[in-house]
C-alpha cells in the first residue's frame, strides 16, 4: 500500500474543479494518512452528510482510482492512493501536455501563464529562473521584471 506523507491542501480551489467540493472534502480527510472506514470521514467533514452520501462519495473515488480499499468487517476501509503533492504534479503534467497538444498561442499559454504566476506571488524567484534559464533567461525574463 502507498505511505502518504501528510500533505494536505487545504481548500485546494484546484482539486474542487476536477473532483467536486464533496470529493475534494473526502480526500483531504484521507490525505491525513489514515485509513478510514466510511463513518470516521464522515465524523472528520466539517458538514454533515449522510453516511449514504460519504458511502457513495467514497465508491466513486475508488472507481476514479484516486483511492485504495479493502475489506473491513461489513465495510470497507478507505485510504489515498497518491499522496496530494502526487495529485498536484500528475496534474500539473497533465495540463502541460495538452498546452503541448494545442496552438502556438497555448504554448505561449504555457510560459507565459507560469511566469506571470511567479511574479505575482513571488517575483523574486523570477531571478532564480533567469539564472537557470543562462543568458537567454536574462533576456526572457526582462520583460516580467517589476512589471
Amino acid at each position: 500500500m502507498l505511505t502518504v506523507p501528510n500533505q494536505r491542501a487545504p481548500n485546494h480551489k484546484l482539486l474542487q474543479l476536477i473532483l467536486g467540493p464533496l470529493e475534494s472534502q473526502v480526500m483531504e480527510v484521507l490525505w491525513d494518512g489514515e485509513e478510514c472506514c466510511v463513518r470516521q470521514v464522515q465524523a472528520r467533514l466539517d458538514q454533515k452528510f449522510a453516511y449514504t452520501t460519504i458511502m457513495t462519495t467514497l465508491d466513486r473515488l475508488y472507481k476514479k482510482r484516486f483511492v485504495n480499499r479493502r475489506m473491513l468487517g461489513r465495510g470497507y476501509a478507505y485510504s489515498a492512493r497518491v499522496s496530494c503533492q502526487e495529485w498536484k504534479d500528475t496534474v500539473a503534467r497533465d495540463v502541460v501536455a495538452k498546452l503541448l497538444a494545442g496552438t502556438q498561442s497555448s504554448h505561449e499559454a504555457l510560459i507565459a501563464c507560469p511566469l506571470e504566476a511567479v511574479r505575482l506571488q513571488q517575483p523574486e524567484l523570477l531571478q532564480d529562473i533567469a539564472t537557470i534559464l543562462g543568458a537567454q533567461g536574462h533576456t526572457l525574463m526582462s520583460g516580467y521584471h517589476g512589471a
